[in-house]
């Protein structure tokens, strides 16, 4: 299999270095895309996989393109990116808010998957949700989920206005808790604990707490009267 991924900021790099951990691509058939020169050269310095721009015709070859741009980003370099993409080119789109539909309209193109993977992506413990153009074959989408699940869950939709949902609640649920986490530690602190053991306190009371969710019996309300009744 040849992935490229056009635009490798930190999305990107992580797609690219869990594709590398599972063996799904070498060094050699991963492409990596971009159209500012200072961050090609870093990319090479990385090592990480082949680097070039985005009009590379190197790009049509590849099974895989996945699109981790800006969506800012995405009319600009699509002007460029349109002329080397090819009808075999399957393509994974993590632009936030961007419909397949105008995908497909700016780059004439038909086999898309749009995606919305979250940060813990990072350590393999990412929630992607995704959903394909409707005339992508059951095969290439499965294919596609192959490659998502490098990092974490994955769930298809096939409703894509439910991605919009996503992007609020897992895309951006990462940030609430890392919020909550950070006014404890500070609640802590205020309480006469140091940094350390007020961090500690907090992290390990959030990681209990999940394993309790994911795998105690009982439903969240049962399981807030066990801490908030009398007793408990």
């Amino acid at each position: 299999m040849k992935i490229t991924i056009v635009g490798c900021g930190n999305m990107g790099l992580i797609y690219a270095k869990a594709f590398l951990k599972y063996n799904i691509v070498s060094k050699q058939d991963l492409l990596l895309a971009e159209k500012n020169e200072t961050r090609k050269q870093e990319l090479i310095g990385m090592n990480i996989g082949e680097v070039c721009l985005v009009n590379d015709n190197r790009i049509s070859e590849s099974d895989i393109v996945i699109l981790a741009v800006k969506p800012q980003d995405f009319d600009n370099l699509s002007v460029e990116l349109k002329q080397v993409l090819k009808t075999k080119n399957i393509l994974v789109s993590i632009m936030a808010g961007m419909k397949i539909q105008r995908i497909e309209d700016t780059l004439n193109q038909k086999s898309i998957v749009r995606a919305m993977p979250n940060s813990p992506a990072e350590l393999g413990m990412g929630m992607t949700a995704f959903t394909a153009h409707s005339t992508l074959p059951i095969e290439q989408v499965r294919k596609v989920e192959g490659l998502l699940a490098t990092t974490g869950k994955t769930v298809f939709l096939e409703n894509e206005n439910l991605l919009d949902a996503v992007t609020a609640l897992s895309g951006s649920g990462p940030a609430y808790f890392f919020y909550i986490v950070k006014h404890m530690i500070e609640a802590g602190k205020k309480m006469g604990f140091d940094e350390v053991a007020s961090a500690m306190l907090v992290k390990q009371t959030m990681l209990g707490a999940f394993h309790l969710v994911n795998n105690a019996n009982k439903s969240l309300d049962d399981l807030i009267k066990a801490v908030a009744s009398k007793g408990g």
